[in-house]
């Protein structure tokens, strides 16, 4: 990209020769050059025409002329109305091609003291991983890539949400109802198991629920609190979490647990302990097909009381204030976002609370410059008014935090195979993709010659391909619809189709080396077609890409690269002959391209999470 900088110099420069004018170099928009067009780069002239005081196509001449003379590598310009197309020398793109060939660090940045934290996952202990943790675990890990490939130290994390209600209800429905299953007695999945148990306590509570509506306290209750005019189903539809709370048993049965672990009662810590371990053997042989890690892992049964003591330090400095009740608030109306409550009239934490302590205990130990928050965007509220709260306390690592909010995704059905009525388990999506992939590769019988082994490992790589890229390509605010068929289609936008490329190149460069082909006479190619200056650019790009990537947390940027710059190849192949072209120049330059092709993707790829295998 050093090109890119060394021109927007000169344009300034041109500027300042030409008309008197100072502009930061920075300003100066330059742009690849539409395929209609003669160039590589083109400037935008436009902004500068009123600086002039002359035509657009002058000062682009003028311009054009000036970075000729100073730059020995702008070999010649034409104007096209307010833009001026620039075209490089082949010595610059032959210097270019040798350089990436000889850095596998290409698109890479050294490192530059930073370092970055990234949460994502924080899953609950009471369920399997679903969908929507693929979205997460997938955004996260690529985010975490990008900024370690920008530079960065980068310290990947999640907080693992292992206690309260909603936990407390699979240990209840296990200890009644489970007769001492276990994941190897039952020979079910250990987080499956245990989700099996907080839906049949759901079951229950709903029989439980229904009888009670038929007694003469739920009509006592009705008759009293109902609104004028309310029919009974509906208003016991609004009841259920105050019957929960005030007259179920099992709900009564939930809080007197809660109540244990938090006293710290022998017999109830030991099950919640024996059951969460059957959970995380779980999330790890989901994370491990997902091909992602943590470096740090946090637990609320940890974190739950933190933050009391920044409340009380809030309090004293009148970032928050106390009311009546005792309950302790922050006002941030000014900033249109209400109150908030950081500390319940019964001292007891919120969650904003130990997300408070959280914060600071990770400052504190790992001293990260930034934290970047993966969380869903049904909690942007959440986030804006956690920064906030911080930013007002005085936080040093306040201005370094970012919520990469995500939406929803979803099957084209809604629903695949699922344990909990309307949630697709992460291992049932995984299984499905791997099965597709699996239909796909017997029907073209591409992979017939590999051992049982190899053709597995090359079906997983494939399908995990698939399921990645399809979800990694949307910008991560758009909602998605994931589609396991089309996401392992061979033709569409798909990781299939890039992997594919890999493939083509792995298996065109082994045969360069197992024939010894001679490429020193790529150094005297000088004609290049428009076939290969395309991929010469594509190439180009691939630093810019992969820093605005990281700048943004946004890795579609990268994936949406990656196919484009496939794309170029396949129709690279296509146009010209590579292996088969008769001039020993055309043909050592373009396997030279090819493999640089192939180092690039590769290694975009990897910034994805995404492997590319050896045969398709």
């Amino acid at each position: 990209m050093a090109i890119i900088e060394t021109l927007q110099k000169a344009v300034a420069a041109a500027l300042q020769h030409y008309y008197g004018v100072e502009i930061a170099a920075e300003q100066v928009q330059i742009n690849t050059t539409s395929a209609e067009f003669t160039g590589d780069y083109t400037v935008v002239i436009f902004p500068f025409v009123k600086l002039a005081k002359k035509a657009p196509d002058v000062v682009g001449a003028e311009i054009g002329v000036f970075l000729k003379e100073k730059i020995a590598d702008v070999q010649d310009f034409n104007v096209i109305k307010g833009f001026l197309n620039l075209e490089l020398s082949n010595a610059y793109w032959q210097d270019f091609l040798n350089q990436l060939l000889a850095n596998p660090d290409f698109g890479r940045q050294p490192a530059n003291g930073h370092k970055v934290m990234v949460e994502y996952s924080s899953p609950n202990t009471n369920k399997p991983l679903h969908l929507g943790h693929i979205r997460n675990c997938l955004l996260g890990w690529s985010c975490s890539k990008l900024l370690e490939a920008t530079g960065n130290q980068v310290v990947r994390a999640q907080v693992i949400n292992d206690r309260g209600v909603a936990i407390c209800k699979s240990m209840l429905a296990w200890q009644k109802f489970g007769e001492g299953a276990s994941p190897e007695s039952s020979g079910i999945k250990g987080d499956h198991l245990v989700g099996e148990y907080y839906v049949l306590f759901e079951k229950k509570s709903k029989e439980e629920y229904a009888a009670w509506q038929k007694t003469d306290a739920a009509h006592a209750v009705f008759q009293a609190k109902a609104k004028p005019g309310q029919p009974e189903d509906a208003f016991f539809k609004d009841f259920k979490n105050s019957w929960f709370n005030e007259y179920s048993a099992l709900g009564a049965e939930v809080r007197e647990m809660l109540l244990r672990w938090e006293a710290g009662d022998p017999d109830t810590v030991a099950l919640w302990q024996k059951m969460n371990s059957w959970v995380y053997a779980g999330f790890d042989e989901t994370y491990a097909k997902l091909g992602v890690a943590f470096d740090k892992l946090y637990y609320e049964s940890d974190t739950y009381l933190l933050g009391k003591d920044i409340v009380e330090d809030g309090l004293k400095n009148q970032v928050f204030y106390r009311k009546d009740d005792g309950s302790v608030w922050v006002d941030l109306s000014d900033v249109g976002m209400d109150h908030k409550v950081v500390l319940r009239a019964d001292g007891t934490s919120v969650y904003i609370t130990q997300d408070l302590g959280t914060a600071r205990k990770r400052y504190d130990e790992l001293g990260c410059d930034r934290v970047v928050y993966v969380v869903a965007d049904e909690q942007n509220y959440h986030f804006a008014v956690l920064f906030e709260v911080l930013k007002r306390l005085g936080e040093p690592y306040a201005d370094g935090l970012h919520h990469l909010s995500y939406g929803l995704v979803e099957l084209p059905t809604g629903r695949m195979k699922t344990r909990e009525g309307t949630v697709v388990d992460a291992d049932d999506l995984i299984e499905e993709v791997i099965r597709v992939a699996r239909e796909q590769a017997a029907e073209h019988g591409a992979l017939d010659a590999l051992s049982p082994a190899e053709k597995e490992d090359t079906l997983r790589k494939i399908a995990l391909g698939a399921l990645k890229f399809f979800i990694i390509k949307v910008n991560p605010k758009k909602r998605m619809i994931f589609n396991p068929e089309e996401s392992v289609d061979l033709q569409g936008q798909t990781g299939p189709y890039i992997q594919y490329s890999g493939v083509r190149i792995n298996g065109l460069m082994q045969r360069v080396e197992k024939e010894n082909v001679d490429l020193t006479p790529a150094a005297s190619y000088a004609q290049f077609e428009d076939a290969e200056k395309e991929l010469l650019k594509a190439l180009h790009a691939y630093p810019g890409t992969v820093n605005t990537a990281a700048a943004e947390y946004d890795p579609s940027h990268l994936a949406n690269y990656s196919y484009n710059l496939a794309k170029s190849y396949h129709r690279f192949w296509h146009d010209v002959p590579v292996f088969n072209a008769n001039d020993p120049a055309a043909k050592a330059f373009r396997l030279q391209l090819s493999k640089a092709v192939g180092q690039v993707l590769a290694s975009g790829m990897d910034l994805l999470g995404i492997e590319i295998p050896q045969r398709m």
